[in-house]
């Protein structure tokens, strides 16, 4: 094992300690220890206004109910999306202030709940580009910095608030406050030096090909889940490679892996994947090229009974394969006897392997044990994410659990790093874009038939997709008659295959105003996503055009050779 280590000097913030955060309530004045990092300073008042999860659609139910949110404080509940997601939906809709509350009833007085609302990763202030100290670069701030005040109340001093609003029971009935809520946010910036330490197993024939295995060291408190799974997960793994590549025997004459494997340790990931996403920035030139998969080890256990993974579409296949190969932590069976429905979700934005695939372009991937309701578990971001919430949660079962963890992440590590071709199945992108084309072209008819919108049409982007669809299957096609045992014939396939995630990144944005470019996981007007719910025609039509581009440049890049490129629309 080689181990190194990295340091940023990042802008992380937290509470004044001389001046606290208050949040004031008729005669209540609550002082919560919890706080929101990256929140806007200062003190705000309005109506108080109860927005379930702060869901768009819970943001419907108040318009269709006539509650005005310009000018009131929004409170919500912990789940369903980021804390960055539910300030950012309220700032949008006019509020002044946001209120975060636990949603469980074992959150009581003692417990606070914490997190960060920066809609984006890394440092904030920073953005597209990496915190050296002296940094040569200009103050920036990320476009995902929210303007307003946000904190975190427990859920005793939430409750004698909802109490008087009829909320949350009262949900789209007795949504609007009878009185005016102020929240003062006095949080302040601090510079930290921070460290990601590193160690790597080099391969032996592509060394510069490597696979990463990331874990984030940090947590507000014990981080049981959070954290010390995933670290301790990360350091066994590590320490089991190293022992099959030392120790093999005289005939096999050890593990030799044929690419490398990275075991990264990263600091400030509560912060929003700060050390994760700076080293990221640092290295964008090489890492999009040569890291082929990053497997995030971050909260993989917090339950048992059920399971979920969220990944690029090229490693679908190789985890249910893996899945088939690892047995169950509770009963007989392999885990993919376990699993029903719902084994893949999207990714959100706050998952740490985020960054890697919707701003990096590598192909990445986070699994995650839960209980057999699909319920979150109730201690993340706070301090009582501890062993024996956790052994609870999982019904004493963490030590095996962590083990079937161990064994997904280690084989297909493992699986990479190995086979002669890298296995990323580039037909389990088909569907995906079946529906995002799909979309489009019933959003361009409707417009096009209510007169609305003329001379564009979806027939190039049609045909982009089959372009991706006929390289996809002219690979496989490459594979099927190669002769694997040639080094070099499978270092051409594989540089091939390694391009298809990166050249998904849109190459018409800045990263420093958009970091997350990628045309389908990505965030801005430049997805498909956001292309199907656009009402500026002008831009829709622009941003038609480019991301049919960037889906046909995609299909290019697969090709063998330049003469291979399909131009013909």
């Amino acid at each position: 094992m080689e181990p190194w280590s990295d340091s940023y000097y990042v802008r992380l913030q937290t509470p004044d300690k001389n001046k606290p955060n208050t949040v004031t309530f008729g005669s209540n004045i609550f002082q919560p220890q919890g706080y929101l990092a990256y929140s806007g300073t200062g003190r705000k008042s309005g109506k108080l206004v109860y927005a379930n999860y702060g869901l768009p659609e819970d943001f419907e139910v108040l318009a269709t109910n006539n509650i005005e949110v310009k000018d009131s404080v929004v409170m919500m509940r912990c789940g369903k999306i980021s804390f960055a997601q539910k300030v950012a939906n309220a700032e949008g809709k006019g509020a002044v202030a946001v209120l975060i509350h636990p949603d469980n009833k074992d959150m009581t007085t003692d417990n606070e709940v914490y997190g960060h609302v920066h809609f984006g990763s890394g440092d904030p202030y920073t953005p597209g580009f990496p915190s050296f100290n002296q940094t040569m670069f200009p103050p920036i701030n990320s476009s995902g910095l929210p303007k307003i005040p946000a904190q975190t109340i427990n859920y005793d001093n939430a409750d004698k608030i909802l109490q008087r609003i009829g909320g949350p029971s009262g949900f789209g009935r007795s949504l609007g406050g009878i009185e005016n809520i102020t929240v003062e946010v006095n949080n302040v910036l601090d510079f930290k030096e921070i460290h990601n330490v590193f160690g790597v197993i080099k391969g032996f024939i592509d060394p510069d090909q490597y696979v990463v295995l990331g874990a984030q060291r940090d947590a507000w408190g014990k981080g049981y889940a959070r954290s010390t799974v995933g670290t301790a997960t990360l350091v066994e793994l590590a320490k089991a490679v190293q022992y099959m590549v030392e120790n093999g025997n005289e005939q096999s004459n050890g593990y030799r892996p044929r690419r490398s494997i990275v075991f990264a340790s990263w600091s400030a990931g509560e912060y929003g994947s700060v050390g994760a996403t700076e080293w990221l920035e640092t290295h964008t030139s090489f890492l999009g090229k040569n890291a082929l998969t990053f497997i995030s080890l971050d909260g993989i256990v917090q339950g048992v009974g059920s399971f979920y993974a969220s990944a690029s579409p090229l490693l679908h296949t190789l985890l249910e394969n893996t899945l088939r190969a690892v047995r169950s932590p509770i009963g007989s069976g392999s885990l993919k006897d376990m699993i029903r429905t719902d084994l893949f979700r999207p990714m959100s934005i706050d998952d740490p392997a985020y960054p890697f695939l919707a701003a990096s372009g590598i192909p990445s991937i986070s699994f995650h044990f839960i209980s057999p309701n699909n319920e979150e578990y109730t201690y993340f971001n706070t301090l009582l994410d501890n062993k024996d919430h956790l052994n609870y949660a999982t019904n004493q079962k963490t030590a095996s659990v962590t083990a079937s963890a161990a064994q997904i992440a280690g084989q297909m590590a493992l699986r990479l790093v190995h086979d002669h071709v890298i296995k990323f199945d580039m037909t389990r992108y088909k569907k995906l874009l079946n529906t995002n084309v799909y979309r489009i072209s019933n959003k361009i008819y409707a417009l096009q038939k209510s007169g609305k919108l003329s001379d564009v049409r979806t027939v190039w982007l049609d045909h982009a997709k089959g372009s991706l669809q006929r390289a996809a299957d002219a690979f496989n096609n490459d594979v099927a008659n190669t002769d694997l045992s040639d080094p070099g014939a499978c270092r051409l396939l594989n540089e091939r295959v390694l391009r298809i995630e990166r050249s998904l990144l849109s190459p018409y944005v800045s990263p420093v105003e958009t970091p997350f470019r990628h045309l389908l996981f990505g965030q801005g007007p430049h997805t498909l996503a956001a292309i199907t719910e656009m009402t500026d025609l002008e831009q829709l039509h622009t941003q038609l055009a480019l991301a049919t581009w960037n889906l046909q440049g995609c299909a290019n890049s697969i090709a063998k050779n330049v003469w291979d490129v399909e131009y013909e629309f």
